[in-house]
């Protein structure tokens, strides 16, 4: 009989088994580890965390305040003295929820405070685009983070804020959630919460917001200050009003008759009651805020920002634009701006970007940006397009000549002239006044600002492209591809902004130097700590010598006589003053440009949808505003 055969296992084959144990063991202990890591980690930074029930009472805001230069008038807070008005959802437009979720958080009811499908969905985006440019916080990560924690972009943060939020979904419905977020969410300005942002902007409860209200402050969430509809930025918002309304449609929170209905509606603002001096400067500067700091640092680390404003000089221009300009209605002239600023420094001492900061555009149907004569919230010194220079463009391309070589003693002949076919026609200008006056010297022919050695000057003595490129070290940033010009460009046919216009002028009044308009002196943080300050500094883009030609023109009250009389408004009583008219064809912009050695400053006078005015030349319509001011301010600059 045959014996039993045993089955022995090989050596290999307990060693496989051994080596299996023992990797179980050590997977085992290391799942230990990490889970009593995790936890001893989830413990530590849970013990000093806020608690969650204290979601009513918790606020970190501290604003940041603006100054005149002197540190001591303040012009703006960016928030203020918070405005809250805490209501229950059911107190809310039932529109407003949806947008949020809509542009906010869209799976915000199924999870349970991450989204780790948003998560998958932005971490796809931001690695297929190579940029950093999707988040992925639910609306639960946001309110812990806005309420409960700091900003700081830390691992401890990032985990204090993942503990909290799942404490949040623990302790309260979706529904309170969405109930605390909407009530103390930041909405522009000092209005925190939907409640005062409903009647900051529309004057209602929020309970009847319309679907096109609820997704302006929707839009609004990602960066309120720079969207605020008292901001310079109402274009953007309206058109992220449109991506709010388009991304409910496209997740069926609204049917495609109430997208359609809500697109179509003009939407109107309340009037801004948040106290705010030199409006235009000052949201120039939160714009500069914004891009260097962000939205949320201006908010909650109190700053104190020092502008270069100065506030009695403000005072006067503001005064001088709403006596005059109101009487240049006569003129169907409905709007001004003004700027002044050191030529020296380039540090911009006012600025008026519009008449009347708080008045109703005109005709009173206008749409913003559309048929308005005046639109009081555009900045019509910075921003405005379309604008163009006349014959106050006419000191550079002289100064060009000058720098070739010619002086104030060479002769040119004011005589009808054809300058060939430009623009498909044959380009024949003439005078102000349609007279002509044979030979004259460059010193007359700009003191009087003739259109037709004007041109002969920029043909023959200055050079077309040499001058246009010339200008853009003057501070002329508008003008591109010599291409688009023709012989016009002395007398004003290219684009500039006032702005710019102002800094180009001051090159003249600083002797040849060149500084870049600037509006913040000083910035400190919460503790006083001086966090920036103003280096800004002039360069030299010109001999000397042909700016002195150049002011000593501008400033010859008797070359100028012949055209604009002895005691125009040119004319600076006991202060030597340059300064230069521009009026453009068809009369749409009247200009006045003019320096003293340390104030530049110049006017804006025209419409801001291009409408002509009546036949009023800028000596009449644009010189008084400047001719007040440089009275008035001139003597607060003498030592």
């Amino acid at each position: 009989m045959a014996k039993p055969r045993h089955h022995k296992k090989t050596y290999q084959q307990r060693h496989s088994i051994s080596f299996l144990s023992r990797a179980l063991k050590a997977g085992f202990i290391l799942f230990s580890f990490l889970f009593l890591f995790a936890g001893g980690v989830f413990l530590y930074y849970a013990k000093d965390l806020p608690r969650p029930e204290n979601l009513h009472e918790i606020s970190f805001f501290r604003p940041t305040k603006i100054y005149d230069r002197t540190g001591k008038v303040l012009l703006y807070e960016i928030h203020g003295e918070e405005k809250r008005e805490f209501i229950s959802l059911s107190d809310i437009s039932p529109y407003l929820p949806l947008a949020v979720i809509a542009t906010e958080d869209q799976n915000f009811y199924s999870h349970f405070g991450v989204d780790i499908r948003g998560v998958g969905r932005a971490l796809f985006y931001n690695v297929s685009s190579l940029a950093p440019s999707q988040g992925a916080s639910t609306i639960t990560q946001q309110l812990a983070r806005s309420t409960l924690l700091s900003r700081e972009k830390t691992i401890g943060r990032k985990i204090r804020e993942l503990i909290l939020t799942l404490e949040l979904e623990r302790q309260y419905s979706k529904n309170e959630i969405m109930e605390f977020y909407l009530n103390q969410v930041p909405l522009g300005g000092n209005s925190y919460g939907v409640g005062a942002a409903a009647q900051a902007y529309f004057e209602k409860p929020a309970s009847d917001l319309t679907l096109e209200e609820s997704a302006i402050l929707a839009a609004m969430l990602k960066a309120p200050t720079f969207y605020s509809p008292f901001g310079n930025h109402q274009d953007e918002l309206l058109s992220r009003k449109d991506f709010v309304l388009g991304r409910m449609l496209e997740l069926d929170l609204i049917s495609p008759k109430e997208h359609a209905t809500a697109q179509s509606v003009k939407l109107s603002f309340a009037e801004s009651r948040t106290s705010i001096k030199a409006p235009h400067f000052v949201l120039s500067v939160v714009d500069s805020l914004l891009a260097r700091y962000g939205e949320n640092f201006l908010r909650e680390n109190g700053l104190k920002v020092t502008t270069t404003l100065d506030w009695e000089l403000q005072k006067i221009a503001e005064g001088a634009v709403a006596e005059y300009a109101s009487r240049n209605e006569f003129f169907n002239a409905y709007n001004a701006a003004l700027v002044a600023m050191s030529p020296s420094t380039g540090e911009v001492l006012s600025l008026v970007g519009s008449k009347d900061w708080s008045g109703s555009p005109f005709p009173e149907n206008c749409i913003s940006g559309k048929d308005c004569h005046f639109d009081p919230k555009v900045n019509v010194a910075a921003f405005a397009q379309g604008r163009q220079p006349g014959s106050a463009f006419k000191p550079f391309v002289y100064a060009v000549a000058f720098e070739k070589g010619a002086d104030d003693t060479t002769i040119v002949t004011d005589a009808e002239t054809n300058f060939g076919i430009w623009g498909d026609k044959e380009y024949i200008p003439q005078n102000y006044d349609e007279r002509f006056r044979g030979d004259v010297t460059l010193r007359q022919a700009l003191a009087q600002s003739l259109n037709v050695p004007s041109v002969k000057v920029l043909l023959s003595l200055a050079g077309l492209e040499d001058s246009i490129e010339r200008v853009k070290d003057f501070g002329i940033t508008t003008l591109k591809d010599s291409s688009n010009y023709g012989p016009s460009l002395v007398l004003g046919g290219g684009e500039v902004h006032l702005l710019d216009m102002v800094v180009a002028y001051g090159v003249f009044a600083s002797e040849g130097k060149r500084a870049y308009p600037s509006d913040i002196l000083s910035i400190q943080d919460s503790q006083g700590r001086e966090i920036l300050r103003n280096e800004n500094s002039a360069v030299q883009i010109m001999e000397p010598k042909v700016a002195q030609i150049i002011t000593s023109i501008l400033s010859d009250n008797e070359a100028r006589t012949p055209v604009f009389g002895s005691r125009s408004n040119l004319l600076v009583p006991g202060f030597n003053v340059a300064a230069k008219t521009g009026t453009t064809q068809e009369y749409r912009d009247a200009w006045t440009l003019g320096y003293a050695s340390n104030l530049v400053s110049g006017v804006w006078v025209g419409n801001n949808d291009n409408t002509a005015m009546r036949k009023a030349p800028s000596v009449v319509v644009a010189a008084p505003i400047w001719n007040q001011f440089m009275r008035e301010a001139l003597p607060l600059l003498t030592p």
